[in-house]
């Protein structure tokens, strides 16, 4: 953070908006694809302090980042931070972030719901699909409940 560098309310890193006044960490933890440790690691191979505000980044340290996020690999961090090692189709290690993110996961599970695997059933029928109890949660729709009947007087009432 050098003096001269003024502070921005809101910084645009992978396609998405952060709040200035968050801390280094936690504003790239907003990143969808990038959780803490992540963050951390980033911060720890760029030599910038995780704890001062993500508005005070200069532009410089701001390109850094985004290329660090697209290609974590070229700069050294372990493989164990990627988020889809070992893809499908490519065999390749990926670090996929926020829009790609989102279209790998859909991809994914089209995949699976096309060759009938047991998750691709579990999702096309809406269920649960990692062997969470359906019994009482996950409902969705019109609550179901029991209706009482209408209490039956006595029929000796009735009679007087």
């Amino acid at each position: 953070m050098s003096p001269t560098t003024s502070f921005r309310h809101i910084i645009r890193i992978a396609e998405t908006d952060i709040p200035g006044n968050l801390g280094l960490v936690w504003g790239l933890a907003k990143v969808k694809g990038i959780g803490y440790n992540t963050a951390v690691a980033i911060c720890r191979k760029l030599g910038l302090n995780p704890n001062m505000p993500i508005g005070y980044l200069s532009d410089d340290e701001i390109t850094q980042i985004e290329e660090v996020v697209k290609n974590p690999k070229k700069f050294g961090l372990p493989l164990w931070i990627l988020n889809r090692r070992s893809d499908v189709e490519t065999g390749e290690d990926l670090h996929l972030v926020s829009s790609e993110l989102i279209y790998y996961a859909r991809r994914d599970i089209e995949r699976e719901v096309k060759i009938r695997s047991w998750r691709g059933v579990r999702h096309s029928l809406g269920y649960k699909v990692r062997g969470q109890k359906t019994h009482t949660t996950g409902r969705v729709g019109p609550v179901v409940g029991v209706q009482k009947k209408k209490a039956a007087q006595p029929q000796q009432q009735q009679q007087k």
